[in-house]
C-alpha cells in the first residue's frame, strides 16, 4: 500500500527538514517559499498529490516512479522535475538513497528569471514528470550545486534566496542542455511553431482547480481560430511535427485530466464533464471509455 504524505506532514516527520530553516508563516500568505532537503530520509513509499509545491530531486538510487498511467524505473542516478499539478508516487528499490530535492512554490518560480520558450522547460511540464538519466560528471556538477545552495540557506545572507534562484536555474538549464544533446538541433520550421503555440495555449488552460472552471478551448476549430490559422493547417503541423492530429492531442491531455480530478477531488462525475467542456455527462462517459476501456466511476474507484 502507498502512503500518503503532504507537504504539512513531511516537515513533521523529516529530521532534515526539522534542522532546516523553515519559514512558519502560514503558506497562504507567504509571498516566496523554497528550501532544500537530503534524500537520506527517503521513505520506502511516498505519494503526492497536487500540492502548492515544485520539486527538482536528485536521485541517487533506485526505484520505480508512477504517475498517470506511465511507469519509469529508475535503474539509475537521475535528475527529475515534478510539476506540482501532477499527482505520483515513488517506491524505492534499493536500501541507499541520496542526493538531495529541493521545493519551492510559484511565487519563487515567478520571481526567477524566465526565458522566452520557458512552457518548453521541464519544470513547466503539466502533463508529463521529465526524468533526465544522468552520468558520473553530471552528478558532481548537480551534488556541487544542492550542497551549495544548502549552505546558502542556512546562512544568514539577507539576499540568499536571489542566490538560490541562480542555482535552480543552473540546473535548469543542465536539464535543457541535456535535453538538447538527445533531440539535436532541429531545424525550427513553421509547423515547429505552430505546434508549439498550440501546445502552450492548451496547457495554458491547466491545471482545472473549480468545476466552475470551463474549457475555453475545447475543439481543433477552437484552437485553429484562436491561432489564425486554417484547422488543416493546424491538422498538418500537428501531424508533421508530433505524429497525431489535433483532435488527439486534445483528447489526450482531456483524459489525463479528468484522471487526475477523478482521482484527487470529490467533484461529480457531471461537474468533471462540464468543466471539461463536454455539454453531456453521457458524452464524456463514452469519450472515457473509449479511450480507457472502463467507465469513469470503475477508474475512480
Amino acid at each position: 500500500m502507498i502512503e500518503s504524505e503532504s507537504i504539512a506532514d513531511f516537515y513533521k516527520t523529516h529530521p532534515a527538514a526539522q534542522q532546516a530553516p523553515v519559514n512558519t508563516i502560514p503558506v497562504h500568505q507567504q509571498q516566496e517559499h523554497f528550501n532544500v532537503f537530503s534524500r537520506k530520509f527517503c521513505n520506502r513509499y511516498n505519494a503526492y498529490s497536487r500540492r502548492d509545491y515544485y520539486k527538482i530531486s536528485l536521485i541517487i538510487g533506485k526505484g520505480k516512479l508512477l504517475y498517470g498511467d506511465t511507469k519509469i524505473e529508475i535503474n539509475q542516478n537521475a535528475l527529475v522535475f515534478f510539476n506540482r499539478n501532477v499527482p505520483y508516487s515513488w517506491e524505492t528499490f534499493s536500501e541507499q538513497q541520496s542526493g538531495y530535492f529541493c521545493l519551492f512554490n510559484d511565487d519563487f518560480l515567478n520571481g526567477m528569471n524566465r526565458t522566452k520558450n520557458f512552457m518548453d522547460l521541464p519544470i513547466s511540464k503539466n502533463d508529463t514528470i521529465p526524468v533526465y538519466f544522468i552520468n558520473e560528471q553530471q552528478q558532481e556538477y548537480l551534488l556541487d550545486i544542492y550542497q551549495k545552495m544548502s549552505a546558502e540557506m542556512e546562512s544568514s545572507y539577507i539576499y540568499k534566496y536571489d542566490v538560490v534562484k541562480n542555482y535552480v536555474n543552473l540546473i535548469i538549464h543542465e536539464a535543457v542542455k541535456m535535453q538538447a544533446s538527445e533531440i539535436g538541433d532541429n531545424h525550427i520550421n513553421g509547423s515547429t511553431r505552430i505546434a508549439s503555440c498550440f501546445t502552450e495555449l492548451m496547457e495554458r488552460q491547466f491545471p482545472i482547480d473549480s468545476p466552475e472552471h470551463k474549457l475555453q478551448l475545447r475543439t481543433a476549430k477552437d484552437y485553429a481560430q484562436r491561432l489564425s490559422v486554417h484547422i488543416n493547417h493546424l491538422n498538418r503541423a500537428l501531424k508533421e511535427v508530433t505524429g497525431k492530429t489535433t483532435t488527439e492531442h486534445i483528447t489526450e491531455r482531456l483524459i489525463l485530466e479528468s484522471k487526475i480530478l477523478l482521482k484527487n477531488s470529490n467533484w461529480s462525475i457531471s461537474e468533471i464533464a462540464y468543466c471539461l467542456g463536454f455539454e453531456y455527462p453521457e458524452y464524456f462517459n463514452s469519450l472515457f471509455k473509449k479511450q480507457t476501456g472502463i467507465t469513469p466511476n470503475t477508474f475512480r474507484k
